[in-house]
């Protein structure tokens, strides 16, 4: 009868867009304007993102280094970003343990916006001639920006909302999210189909995305949850983002539950770039082909295969963001009601088991474009749920320490054992596709064990959360499993 009252109290003190805004989450009266502030905060991030994320992906295709095949480029390219946020990550919490996290977002989306027209002044043919260099900076650059703007606002949401009100609102989040790379990646295929523009201007385009997300996100620091600021939002204006604790690296070590993550997203992270780089080599044989009339002239056939490497991946992106939009809003939430977090943690796996089966005896290029369609819009959706819910029962700490770690580092990790598989795989075995693909498989079926695993451990720790027993050892979080 409580709750009956409570969902009755709802509807009458809620205006009609926050009725309509509970399709997606459990939105209660005075959340809306916030959530859709937050909404349009990660939208235009994931805007900024997928617009320069084709741009990259042609750069690299135009970037000759020595005598590395283009798989080799992009695999030890995404080998180097693992390796600079080792660096990167303690310099970040230095940040945001002096700066508010006001400061911190915007100085740092500021940083980034400067490093976007740096990045435009050093295309080929423009101030600096033509020098590889820069399409490889432009590589690592494009994947710090955007596991370190996303990570960042899911922290602060986090810090905006708390716990009990993060796990109603979030699902309407990620539709925010799904929608604004869906949006980014089809605004970037126009765009760089109009003969008025290049495709490198897309990397300025992007600076408008970038700059609105900042306002809206000084705007959510502002309001609070329901845009009359409590004492706690008011304190956190003035306080460090994420004073210091015991450090993520000591966290993820110290519990079996939080290793088991981080392992898993590694591996999950090693099979799609994996597969990610097996399409990028397959796409650069084929158009290298369909574009052999044009290899008298280099510079034309220059042109030719990064415009139509920049367009082919704008497609992709597109149909993986549209398919990603729709799983998120429709089938998340019912594959989470229909086999709990059980299925949300196997459904993934067992997609990309099938799709790389199927690219190991059909390897064609546009069945396997749909193939990764289906698997890395599964990947934005269902598993980046399960990726978040597996942190639900974890205590503060580990949230603002260990996850945004694992979230960047270790996804970096998979892209780097990714790249030591090109490595490997090329020179001393000398695979090629077939090799790669089975490899990948064995890859799944130890992804699809830690899933099993982290299974069994998010039920103890949701158990031992929602039945606490008393703590013996100040040191141990309320809900750990020693």
């Amino acid at each position: 009868m409580e709750s009956m009252t409570s969902n009755n109290q709802h509807e009458v003190g809620s205006p009609g867009y926050e009725r309509l805004l509970r399709l997606f989450a459990d939105v209660r009266p005075r959340e809306g304007a916030t959530s859709l502030i937050l909404v349009a905060n990660i939208f235009l991030i994931l805007v900024a993102f997928y617009l320069v994320k084709p741009v990259r992906e042609g750069w690299l295709a135009v970037t000759d280094i020595g005598d590395l095949s283009k798989l080799e480029i992009k695999a030890y390219s995404a080998f180097a970003q693992s390796i600079l946020l080792l660096g990167i990550l303690p310099f970040y919490a230095r940040l945001a343990a002096k700066w508010s996290r006001n400061d911190l977002i915007v100085r740092v989306g500021i940083f980034f916006g400067v490093l976007l027209i740096a990045f435009w002044l050093s295309q080929p043919g423009m101030m600096l001639g033509k020098s590889p260099v820069f399409g490889i900076l432009f590589y690592l650059f494009v994947g710090i920006f955007s596991v370190t703007l996303v990570a960042q606002f899911w922290a602060f949401s986090s810090d905006v909302y708390g716990a009990e009100r993060g796990a109603r609102l979030f699902p309407l989040i990620a539709v925010g999210a799904a929608l604004g790379a869906t949006v980014g990646s089809w605004i970037g295929q126009k765009l760089v189909m109009m003969p008025a523009i290049d495709a490198f201007d897309l990397i300025l385009v992007a600076l408008v995305p970038l700059g609105m997300s900042l306002f809206f996100a000084v705007v959510a620091n502002r309001r609070g949850t329901y845009g009359d600021p409590s004492n706690w939002t008011t304190d956190r204006w003035q306080e460090p983002a994420a004073p210091s604790s015991e450090g993520p690296y000591q966290l993820i070590l110290k519990h079996r539950y939080l290793t088991a993550t981080a392992i898993m997203i590694m591996v999950f992270s090693w099979v799609v770039t994996s597969g990610d780089n097996i399409l990028f080599g397959i796409v650069q044989s084929t158009l290298s082909d369909d574009l052999a009339d044009l290899r008298s002239d280099p510079e034309a056939f220059s042109r030719a295969m990064q415009e139509s490497t920049a367009v082919f991946y704008g497609d992709l992106y597109f149909w993986i963001n549209l398919v990603t939009l729709m799983l998120q809003a429709f089938a998340v939430s019912r594959i989470l009601k229909a086999g709990g977090m059980q299925a949300l943690l196997y459904t993934t796996p067992f997609i990309s088991l099938i799709a790389y089966a199927s690219m190991a005896f059909v390897p064609l290029l546009g069945l396997i474009k749909v193939l990764k369609v289906v698997e890395n819009s599964s990947t934005l959706s269902i598993h980046n749920t399960a990726r978040h819910m597996l942190w639900l029962p974890t205590s503060k700490e580990m949230l603002y320490q260990a996850k945004p770690t694992v979230d960047t580092l270790f996804v970096r990790l998979g892209d780097g054992m990714a790249a030591l598989t090109i490595l490997v795989g090329t020179r001393v075995f000398q695979l090629g596709n077939f090799g790669f693909v089975m490899i990948n498989i064995a890859l799944v079926l130890v992804w699809i064990g830690l899933s099993t695993f982290l299974h069994r451990e998010n039920r103890r720790w949701n158990l031992a959360a929602n039945n606490p027993a008393p703590r013996t050892n100040p040191a141990v979080p309320p809900g750990a499993i020693q």
